[in-house]
C-alpha cells in the first residue's frame, strides 16, 4: 500500500464510482479531509449508467460538476421517441425551457468524475481493496481506520450492504447491451424505446458514432452466448421489431459477437441508522433501469447529504446518526419518484402476453398520443425535473382509466362481457403494480 498523503481523515469512501466520486468531491470542497478508496483506477467500462436524464445534470450542477460531461463526446438527449409497431411518439423534455440529458460512454465520464475529485485540495486517494468494516469494540458503530465516518459507494453488487441494509435484491430481468456504429435512429439526439416482445428495447446515442442498443430479457437467465442461441435470438426475435433503419447496424453489431449483459435489479432502499456509516448510490438504492433514472438519484443522494453534514461534528456520533438519517426522508421526492416510475413503467412496457398489462400499455400509448399535460407531467417525471410522487400516481391511474375506455370502444359489442372482465383485470393489476411500489418507498 502505498504511503498516505496525511494519516488521518474526517471521511473515508469506498468506491469511486459515480455516488463515490461525487460525494468525495463534494465533501472535500466543503473543508473536509476525505479518502476515496478504490480497487481499481483504469478507465471502467460497462453497458448501464450511459443516458444521464435533465434532472441528473442539474444535480450536477448544483455540485459543480457540470464539466463532467464536457470533453467526453456526449450527446445531448432532447427526449424520447416511443415506438409500438408502426406507431411513433416523440415525448420532448419540456422543463426549463427544454432542459437535455445526455449520453456517452460509462467510462469516460467516471474518468471526468475521478479527475474532478483528485482535483479538490482535500481528497487523497488510493488503490486499495477494502475488505471489511471495523467495529468499536462492545458496539455495532463503525470506525474507519482513519476517520470516523464511512461512506460506502460499492455499487449494485456492494460488499457491505447487509451492514445496513437487509432487504433483499430482486432480479426483474436482464439487459444485453451492443453498440451499434453509424446506427441512424429514426430521431437522433433522443431515446428510443421499442415495445417489442416479450419486453422493451432502449436505443440512445453515447458517441459521435456509437448508439448503444439495450435489449431486455425477462429473468436472470438468458439464451446462451457458446452456442449462439443469444445471437439467433438477436437476429430472428428482436431484430424484425426494430425500426427498419436500425437493423442493419443491429445485425451487424451481432455479428461481431460483442453482447454483454448486466442484471436489472431492484433494491427497496433502507434508512442509514448504523452509526458511524453511511451506504450511497446502488449500494443502497436500485430500481429498473429503463427509464435512466439512477444516476439521478444517486447525484441527488449527494446533494441532501452534502447539505446534511454541513457544520456538523463529526465527532458527535448521536448527532451524525441524526442528521444521515434525515436525509432518508430528503431524499424521497425525487427517489420515490424515478423509482415507482421505473418499476411501474417497466411492468408496462414489458406485458408480454399478459392481457390486463397489454391493456395498460396500450393506455400508456394512447395517453401519449392526447398530447398536452399528457405528455409534459409524465416526461417531467421521467426526467428527473419534477419531483412528485403524487401527480405520478394520478397519471398512472389516468393511464389505467384512459386503458379501459380505449378497450371499451375498440371492442365489439357482443363481447361486452369479456371485455368488462378484462378491464376489471386491468385496474386490479394497477393497483397489483403501483400500490406495492408506494408501500416500498414509505418503509424506513
Amino acid at each position: 500500500m502505498p504511503a498516505l498523503p496525511t494519516i488521518e481523515f474526517d471521511i473515508i469512501v469506498i468506491g469511486a464510482g459515480i455516488a463515490g466520486c461525487a460525494v468525495a468531491h463534494a465533501l472535500g470542497s466543503d473543508g473536509r479531509k476525505i479518502l476515496l478508496i478504490e480497487r481499481d483506477w483504469k478507465e471502467p467500462d460497462r453497458i448501464v449508467g450511459e443516458l444521464l436524464q435533465p434532472g441528473g445534470i442539474k444535480a450536477l450542477e448544483n455540485l459543480g460538476l457540470q464539466n463532467c460531461v464536457k470533453g467526453i463526446d456526449a450527446i445531448d438527449c432532447n427526449g424520447y421517441n416511443v415506438v409500438q409497431q408502426e406507431t411513433s411518439i416523440l415525448l420532448p423534455y419540456s422543463y426549463e425551457n427544454g432542459k437535455t440529458g445526455c449520453g456517452f460512454h460509462h467510462g469516460k465520464f467516471i474518468m471526468k468524475l475521478r479527475e474532478a475529485a483528485k482535483a479538490c485540495n482535500n481528497v487523497s486517494t488510493i488503490e486499495a481493496t477494502v475488505s471489511a468494516l471495523v467495529t468499536e469494540e462492545n458496539s455495532e458503530r463503525v470506525i474507519g481506520v482513519y476517520a470516523p465516518l464511512t461512506i460506502v459507494c460499492d455499487g449494485c453488487f456492494s460488499k457491505f450492504r447487509k451492514e445496513v441494509n437487509n432487504k433483499p435484491v430482486k432480479v426483474s430481468s436482464t439487459f444485453v447491451g451492443l453498440i451499434l456504429k453509424d446506427c441512424k435512429l429514426p430521431n437522433p439526439n433522443h431515446g428510443h424505446v421499442v415495445l417489442a416482445q416479450p419486453s422493451p428495447v432502449l436505443l440512445y446515442q453515447i458517441g459521435t458514432r456509437d448508439t448503444r442498443v439495450l435489449v431486455d430479457i425477462p429473468g436472470a437467465k438468458i439464451p446462451s452466448v457458446s452456442s449462439g442461441a443469444l445471437a439467433a435470438y438477436m437476429r430472428e426475435k428482436v431484430c424484425p421489431q426494430l425500426p427498419e433503419s436500425v437493423r442493419p447496424s443491429f445485425l451487424a453489431a451481432v455479428e461481431t459477437n460483442d453482447m454483454r449483459s448486466m442484471p436489472n435489479s431492484h433494491l427497496v432502499p433502507a434508512q442509514n441508522t448504523r452509526r458511524g456509516v453511511v451506504l450511497l448510490g446502488d449500494a443502497n438504492n436500485m430500481r429498473h433501469p429503463l427509464t435512466g433514472g439512477g444516476m439521478t438519484v444517486a447525484f441527488w443522494d449527494v446533494v441532501h447529504l452534502r447539505d446534511a453534514l454541513r457544520g456538523a461534528d463529526l465527532d458527535d456520533a448521536d448527532d451524525l446518526r441524526r442528521r444521515v438519517k434525515s436525509v432518508h426522508w430528503k431524499r424521497k421526492e425525487i427517489s420515490a419518484t424515478v423509482n415507482i416510475l421505473a418499476n411501474a413503467l417497466y411492468a408496462l412496457f414489458a406485458a408480454g402476453s399478459d392481457p390486463y398489462a397489454k391493456v395498460l400499455q396500450d393506455g400508456c400509448v394512447g395517453y401519449f398520443k392526447l398530447g398536452g399535460i399528457c405528455v409534459s407531467t409524465p416526461i417531467g417525471l421521467l426526467s428527473g425535473m419534477l419531483a412528485n410522487p403524487l401527480a405520478l400516481i394520478v397519471h398512472f391511474f389516468a393511464v389505467a382509466i384512459y386503458g379501459m375506455l380505449l378497450l371499451f370502444v375498440r371492442r365489439p359489442v357482443y363481447e361486452l362481457p369479456l371485455t368488462v372482465v378484462r378491464a376489471v383485470g386491468a385496474i386490479i393489476t394497477a393497483c397489483a403494480i403501483v400500490l406495492p411500489l408506494m408501500m416500498n418507498e414509505l418503509q424506513p
